[in-house]
């Protein structure tokens, strides 16, 4: 990389607006979403990766979201846009990683006892086990889950017969980004001879195993967390709230996870096989990065792929599903009489093929989320026409969270905005340089429990960027305006040691 290409290569176009020239100035340049002070944020290896990506063949646009930072070949917080070509590096190894909101009837103040929220942490990890490898067997209240029946979540995603199976409401289906994934042809029989193939020539040989994940966070930056939600104070937020189903100053439930090891083996082999065929072809890796190698649109490669991707994201599905269904089970046996319903359900680790500057193209999303505002073509017949749907934006549990809606200004961005806050400081650097008594202080002031013994220092608030600031850089963009905050009252969050940093 040209030692001179960095953050202060951005040309500004606004308070929150800018571009970076593409490589040697051809095409189309990078959108850039991001305030003066996150502009600081992004460091030479994204901006680096930003280019390599934007340079990829067949890419015809790339949006840096103000979250971004370096990622697996394109950065985490970004979009890219492809008419012709498939990458897995911009969806990642954690296939469908996404958000879910489960809002409850219940007024905040039912949880301000302190023995009522350790009440319900207990109920909860009873039901959702946590961490890299754990899964049902370690949850005594979890639902168990077969090989049957595991081979049609992955092949039907949130059908009707595997929701009731599960205990899932079955209407939950129609608050979802995506209730289910075809193959790569358009239909379910891809899939079915996909996982067929995959089983007999040893791919799928641990598969009961991911199975047993069903239900559960998993590790590293993965998570619930009870919240009280503030609706604001605006004629447009409240209406967009009732629509949404949100309850101002009741308890609502956030959810961050994905397709867990399942979805993590098959991205690997995608990886692997891929980068075997461009050794075999003898391809240039683009910027020299094994992992932002692809597929065109149309061969074997490709279509292997999406249906590996489809079968992540069913798993990813359910899985948040039926944690959205642990969740409310463990609250009614706490505080009977309780009821819920899903908000929503976003992903934002998918590549999806939506119309681009009025071309169909895979739009893959990297750690970034979906924004249609009202009146998207896309929204049509959803409860979500007139308003743009639910927006599901992870701060951390000392500044908050936020449920935005889009604007029509997110066009600039391919109808995308950030995932969440994005990280400021690497893993081991967490871990190096923060104090644990002053990270486990933090919530204890802010008056926020946890699962966990010591809460992870690579997962502390201060490894991530000023979420406020983030937040500004979109609504100062024109992209989403803010609905509601979400207050954190309690977090589920991998509580072993022994599994630190898993992904």
């Amino acid at each position: 990389m040209n030692s001179e290409i960095n953050n202060s290569s951005i040309h500004r176009t606004g308070e929150a607006t800018g571009f970076l020239p593409a490589r040697d100035n051809k095409g189309k340049p990078i959108t850039v979403i991001a305030t003066e002070a996150i502009q600081k944020t992004f460091d030479a290896k994204c901006i680096e990766q930003a280019l390599n990506s934007r340079s990829a063949p067949g890419v015809t646009d790339l949006v840096l979201n103000p979250d971004a930072h370096c990622g697996y070949g394109a950065p985490v917080g970004c979009v890219m846009v492809s008419p012709t070509h498939i990458y897995p590096g911009p969806v990642g190894v954690d296939i469908k990683c996404s958000m879910s909101l489960l809002q409850l009837d219940l007024v905040g103040d039912a949880i301000v006892d302190k023995a009522i929220r350790r009440a319900l942490i207990n109920a909860i990890v009873e039901r959702t086990p946590t961490g890299a490898g754990r899964g049902q067997r370690t949850a005594k209240k979890s639902r168990k889950v077969g090989v049957d029946l595991g081979k049609r979540i992955v092949l039907e995603g949130a059908s009707k017969s595997v929701c009731e199976e599960l205990g899932i409401p079955v209407n939950w289906a129609d608050r979802c980004e995506d209730s289910f994934h075809v193959g790569h042809d358009g239909t379910g029989d891809a899939l079915g001879n996909r996982f067929e193939w995959l089983t007999r020539h040893g791919h799928l040989s641990r598969f009961e195993d991911k199975m047993q994940q069903t239900g559960s966070y998993g590790g590293g930056n993965h998570f619930g967390e009870a919240e009280i939600v503030s609706v604001e104070n605006n004629e447009r937020a409240k209406e967009t709230a009732r629509v949404f189903g949100l309850k101002d100053g009741c308890v609502a439930f956030l959810s961050h996870c994905g397709s867990r090891g399942f979805g993590h083996n098959l991205a690997q082999g995608q990886f692997k096989t891929l980068q075997d065929k461009f050794r075999q072809w003898g391809l240039p890796f683009p910027g020299e990065d094994k992992e932002l190698v692809y597929a065109p649109l149309g061969t074997m490669e490709a279509n292997n792929y999406l249906d590996d991707m489809a079968m992540g994201a069913n798993f990813a599905t359910i899985n948040h599903l039926l944690i959205n269904a642990l969740i409310l089970e463990a609250f009614q046996e706490v505080i009977p009489g309780v009821k819920g319903d899903l908000v929503y359900f976003i992903s934002h680790n998918i590549a999806r093929k939506e119309i681009v500057d009025n071309q169909e193209s895979w739009v893959h999303r990297k750690g970034a989320t979906r924004a249609f505002p009202a009146g998207h073509f896309s929204l049509k017949d959803t409860p979500f026409a007139q308003t743009g749907h639910p927006i599901l934006l992870p701060g951390n549990p000392k500044a908050g969270s936020v449920v935005m809606v889009a604007d029509p200004g997110a066009e600039k961005s391919c109808f995308s905005v950030n995932h969440g806050a994005g990280r400021s400081k690497g893993r081991k650097a967490a871990i190096r340089e923060l104090d644990q008594a002053c990270v486990d202080s933090e919530f204890e002031t802010c008056d926020i429990l946890t699962n966990c013994r010591n809460y992870p220092k690579d997962e502390a608030p201060a490894a991530y960027k000023d979420f406020k600031e983030v937040l500004r850089s979109v609504e100062q963009a024109g992209l989403a305006s803010t609905v509601a905050t979400l207050k954190a009252r309690f977090v589920i969050k991998d509580a072993d040691e022994s599994l630190r940093g898993a992904a």
